[in-house]
């Protein structure tokens, strides 16, 4: 199977009273096991409806969306979020973690749902919060942390079920251009030593250099990639 992701014909029409809105315009793209990809593109492209039907956490108006050559355009929404809970870590602009929560906590959660058992789900997560350099900061909260470190957190749990696949919305977005460089180089260095399929949305041209391919897009319509 070289596919993961595959679009064929995408439409998303929302309706805003009487009116239909088409945020996506019959796209149409490919995403193989392994790349590292941005869908790159400015306010109001579609990227963002992009990246929810991606994590399925939308669904198409019409057109096919194929992952690991199944028709998830098919599946009922509780077979998407078994999906989503095994197969897709995400990473959000706004890193998503449970304030209350150390980090050690909120990277085991995501095993938690997925009923791993507690031996299991802590020795992994001490193991994917070294990965990502926090070794030392396990038992920390978030409020206690920088923003670079708590969006290393919230990579550390999107690794937590193993998935195939990680998406990250606006992943710098939130953080200054230095730690914002240290962030990016972290997912290319997990797409380069771990073989994740790494799919990155965002506005920024500028961390979207290092990327493998771009797809971009305009107006609800892929105008490169």
């Amino acid at each position: 199977m070289k596919h993961l992701i595959e679009f064929r014909d995408v439409w998303k029409i929302y309706k805003l009273g009487k009116v239909d809105v088409p945020a996506l315009r019959g796209v149409s793209f490919n995403i193989n096991k392994g790349e590292l990809v941005g869908i790159i593109g400015p306010s109001g492209s579609g990227k963002s409806t992009c990246m929810h039907l991606i994590g399925t956490l939308d669904v198409p108006t019409k057109g096919k969306i194929f992952f690991k050559g199944k028709d998830i355009t098919k599946f009922k929404e509780s077979e998407l979020a078994i999906l989503r809970g095994k197969e897709i870590g995400f990473v959000f602009q706004t890193f998503n973690l449970l304030p209350s929560l150390t980090a050690l906590e909120n990277v085991e959660l995501p095993m938690i749902f997925q009923n791993v058992l507690p031996e299991i789900r802590k020795k992994r997560a001490v193991k994917l919060l070294k990965l990502v350099g926090l070794g030392n900061r396990i038992n920390h909260l978030p409020s206690e942390m920088s923003g670079g470190e708590r969006q290393r957190v919230a990579v550390a749990r999107a690794l937590a079920n193993n998935p195939d696949m990680i998406l990250a919305d606006e992943p710098t977005g939130n953080l200054d251009s230095k730690t914002g460089r240290e962030i990016m180089d972290l997912l290319i260095a997990l797409n380069k030593k771990e073989g994740k399929t790494i799919i990155i949305v965002t506005h920024d041209l500028d961390i979207s250099r290092g990327l493998q391919r771009l797809i971009k897009l305009k107006d609800g319509k892929i105008v490169g990639g």
